[in-house]
């Protein structure tokens, strides 16, 4: 049964589908009344938007699913493909834009109705503004690679739409019609950043990237502040896996130390790191004294 967090990070993501519909609606009849090329290359990006939307729905509702016989382990970075896609959807879309804005840079021309289109695209603008933060937001307070990378995604759409509200004002107001391609390769530019932020993000974490410094120093010091009875740990690890995070490490006990008592120790810490850093998933393999001797302990 899913939890809270689960619930609301599902329901953001399909939230997400009928607004980037609505965006890109609006995006698109900016282009419509003006002609312009760079409001064009805005509607594009966010037509990447939508087919976004319904990739991270589903696929974070597939990392949600509970752990099976075949992945025993969960089925978390699921959510790291989502991110890869939107990654290379965010490329493809700034590639679209380079080719329509180079064709207008040969013929640049004024635009109809510049006014009213703005109007339409600022308002798309802080729509996508406003839901940006919710999802990053989100995304990363429940530890949600799919839902922090449509954040992204949607935060670079609102920096390509400030850019192209400026470039258009600045070529109304100087009437060099050839500022409205060039704003459309500079938004180009941009874009390919943050897909390229979005995809390297998503790899780190399928390649088992362990946690944050300040995430690691926080799960240690829950393990030195609980870990009384112990002699010390060592061989600690952690690896992120979309909203799981698996931390592993030996614990060496005294060799007379009963089996109960060792296991009291283990519950204490995991609880202390499970409160430290929700979504954690702990291994600890007990040891006796006797093979801490060897020089394997290393004190957290």
């Amino acid at each position: 049964m899913p939890n809270k967090v689960d619930t609301l990070v599902t329901r953001l993501a399909f939230w997400g589908i009928p607004l980037s519909f609505g965006v890109m609606g609006l995006k698109m009849a900016a282009w419509w009344v003006t002609g312009s090329v760079a409001l064009l290359s805005d509607g594009l990006e966010s037509t990447v938007n939508v087919i976004a939307a319904f990739i991270a729905y589903f696929v974070i509702q597939y990392a949600q699913k509970p752990a099976d016989d075949d992945h025993p382990f969960g089925h978390h970075k699921a959510e790291y493909l989502s991110a890869v896609a939107e990654g290379v959807l965010i490329v493809v879309a700034a590639l679209l834009i380079v080719r329509e804005a180079s064709a207008d840079l040969l013929n640049p021309k004024l635009l109809e109705a510049p006014i009213l289109g703005l109007a339409i695209n600022l308002s798309a603008g802080l729509i996508n503004a406003v839901w940006a933060v919710t999802l990053i937001r989100v995304g990363k307070s429940h530890r949600s690679p799919a839902l922090s990378a449509d954040g992204q995604h949607v935060m670079s759409d609102v920096v390509t739409s400030a850019g192209v509200f400026v470039g258009l004002i600045l070529a109304i107001v100087t009437g060099y019609a050839i500022l409205d391609p060039l704003m459309a390769l500079l938004v180009s530019v941009n874009i390919l950043f943050q897909g390229w932020k979005v995809i390297s993000h998503s790899i780190d974490g399928l390649m088992d990237r362990a946690v944050e410094p300040e995430e690691e120093e926080a799960i240690r010091q829950a393990i030195a502040a609980s870990a009384t009875g112990s002699l010390g740990v060592h061989d600690f690890r952690t690896r992120r896996a979309g909203a799981a995070t698996f931390v592993v490490f030996d614990l060496v006990v005294p060799a007379s130390m009963p089996v109960g008592e060792s296991h009291d120790i283990c519950d204490r810490l995991e609880a202390a790191i499970k409160t430290a850093h929700p979504g954690a998933r702990v291994v600890i393999h007990v040891e006796p004294e006797s093979e801490e001797a060897h020089g394997l302990r290393v004190a957290i």
